[in-house]
C-alpha cells in the first residue's frame, strides 16, 4: 500500500485502546476461552489485536519496532543495502502440537504438509501464482527462504521438530498461555535460532496469530488452529476445516512474524492506512471468500486481494509481492531483528554422541540432590564437563559439576532436564528427571 510512513507504530503505542486494555486485562488473569462450537465463516486473526495489548503492556516495545521500521525503510531505499535473494535462508521450525482430544493431535504427516506450503508460497513455487491478474503478475516475488522443520533442539539433541502435548486446556485464546508450559502451553524453544509454530484448539473464531519482530522472545513464534495447519491437498486424512484447508493461515501468519502488515493497512476501510509497502495498491478493507477481480476501492485498480496478507480463503489468495519480499529479507540483513536465523543449526543434525568404546553416563535418574557419573575405566572425572539444560535449551546454574563425578540438583526445581557430559571433543546428552 503506497502510503508510507512511521507514525502508525506511535499511534498503537500511545493510544492504549480499550481493546488492548481490556485484552490485557484477559492476560493478567490467565483468561481462556470456552470451546467454540460455531462454524468459521471467514478468515480472523488476531495479530494486530494482540500488537495492540503488547504495545500497552510493553511502552519500549514501540521503540524496538520503530527501530526496525527504520532499518528495514532504510534497506528498502538502498538496493545496494539489501539481501540478495540468490541465497536461501532456512529457518529452522519447531511444531509444539498441543492436544486436549485426539482429533487435536494432528500427525507428523500433517505437520509436513504445512512445511511443503511455506515453502512453496515463499519460494514462488506455489502453482497457482500464475492466476494472479495482469496487472500484478509481475510482481509476485520468490522470497528466498526455505523452512525446514528442525533436526537438532535447543540442547544438541536430534529432534523431529514436532513436540505432541497432551493438555488438559481444550480451547486457547490470544493470551499466550499456549507458550507456557506453566500454564499448560508449551514453552518456545530459542526464538532467535527457531520459527515456533504452534498447532492447538485456537477459540474466538481465530484462524491464527502472531508476533511481530521486536516482542518477547519468550511469546515469539505463530499460533495457528490445528484444522488450519496443513493441507488437505498434500495430505487427505488430516483434520481440516472447509476453505482453510490450503496452509495458508499459516503463510499469512508467518508473514506477520517476518513482519508484513494486513494489506489494507487496518484502517477499517479509512483508505487512509498503509502496510508500509511501496507497490502493494492502497486498499479500503480486508476482503473474504473469492472476490472476482477487480474489486476496486480507494480508487485503484483492484484490490490486491489474491496477497497471502489479505482475508480470502486459501484457494484465492497466492502471491507476494516484490516489496513485500524486500521488507521481509530486511530482517536477515547484517543487524536484522532476525539475523541470528542465518547462524542456526537448528535444521542440521547433531554429530554422534561419545563412541561406545568410551561409554559415559550418569545415575540415579530420577534424582532429588545429586547425580553420580559413570565413567570408563581408568576416565579421571575431571577432564570431563557437565551442563543442564531445561527442555528449552537454557544453562541452569543451579546445577554445579564439581570436577570429582558429583553434580549438584537439589536447587533444581522438579521437572525434566537435559545433561551434557563433555570430553573436550565429543559431547553426550542424556535425559533425567528432577524429583
Amino acid at each position: 500500500m503506497n502510503k508510507l510512513y512511521f507514525s502508525a507504530l506511535a499511534l498503537l503505542g500511545s493510544a492504549a485502546p480499550a481493546l488492548a486494555q481490556d485484552l490485557q486485562s484477559r492476560m493478567a488473569v490467565g483468561y481462556q476461552l470456552e470451546a467454540t462450537t460455531t462454524p468459521i465463516t471467514h478468515r480472523a486473526c488476531g495479530t494486530m489485536e494482540v500488537l495492540q495489548a503488547q504495545l500497552a503492556a510493553d511502552p519500549a516495545l514501540a521503540q524496538r519496532m520503530a527501530r526496525i521500521e527504520a532499518q528495514t525503510q532504510q534497506l528498502a531505499a538502498n538496493p545496494t543495502l539489501q539481501r540478495t535473494t540468490a541465497g536461501t535462508v532456512i529457518i529452522p521450525v519447531v511444531v509444539h502440537v498441543l492436544y486436549n482430544t485426539a482429533a487435536q493431535n494432528i500427525s507428523d504427516a500433517q505437520v509436513q504438509s504445512q512445511i511443503a506450503v511455506l515453502n512453496e508460497d515463499y519460494q514462488k513455487l506455489n502453482s497457482d501464482y500464475n492466476k494472479t491478474p495482469g496487472i500484478y503478475a509481475g510482481l509476485v516475488a520468490n522470497v528466498g527462504v526455505q523452512f525446514v522443520l528442525a533436526r537438532r533442539d535447543p540442547a544438541g539433541l536430534a529432534t523431529t521438530g514436532v513436540i505432541h502435548k497432551q493438555t488438559k486446556t481444550s480451547s486457547w485464546s490470544t493470551n499466550d498461555a499456549v507458550k507456557n508450559s506453566k500454564r499448560g502451553g508449551d514453552n518456545a524453544w530459542d526464538a532467535t535460532k527457531y520459527l515456533n509454530l504452534w498447532a492447538c484448539n485456537l477459540g474466538q473464531g481465530l484462524l491464527g496469530y502472531a508476533q511481530f519482530p521486536g516482542g518477547s522472545a519468550s511469546t515469539d513464534g505463530v499460533v495457528i488452529l490445528y484444522s488450519a495447519f496443513g493441507s488437505r491437498a498434500k495430505y487427505a486424512a488430516g483434520t481440516y476445516i472447509s476453505s482453510y484447508d490450503l496452509g495458508r493461515t499459516a503463510t499469512h501468519e508467518v508473514g506477520h512474524w517476518l513482519n508484513l502488515r494486513h494489506i489494507w493497512g487496518d484502517d477499517n476501510g479509512a483508505c487512509t492506512g498503509s502496510d508500509l509497502v511501496t507497490d502493494t495498491p492502497n486498499q479500503g478493507a480486508e476482503n473474504y471468500g473469492c472476490p472476482a477481480f477487480p474489486h476496486v476501492s480507494c480508487s485503484n485498480s483492484g484490490d490486491m486481494s489474491m496477497n497471502y496478507m489479505d482475508y480470502v480463503d486459501d484457494a484465492c489468495m497466492y502471491m507476494f509481492s516484490t516489496g513485500q519480499s524486500s521488507r521481509m529479507n530486511a530482517l536477515f540483513a547484517p543487524g536484522g531483528a532476525r539475523v541470528g536465523i542465518l547462524t542456526s543449526l537448528g535444521g542440521t543434525a547433531p554429530r554422534p554422541a561419545l563412541a561406545a568404546t568410551t561409554p559415559v553416563s550418569f545415575y540415579p535418574n530420577p534424582a532429588s540432590e545429586r547425580l553420580t557419573l559413570a565413567l570408563p575405566a581408568g576416565a579421571s572425572a575431571a577432564r570431563y564437563t557437565v551442563q543442564v539444560f531445561d527442555l528449552s535449551g537454557h544453562a541452569m546454574s543451579q546445577a554445579r559439576y564439581d570436577g570429582r563425578g558429583q553434580v549438584q540438583v537439589t536447587d533444581l526445581p522438579k521437572g525434566l532436564y537435559y545433561v551434557a557430559i563433555g570430553d573436550g571433543t565429543e559431547t553426550v546428552r542424556q535425559r533425567f528427571e528432577k524429583q
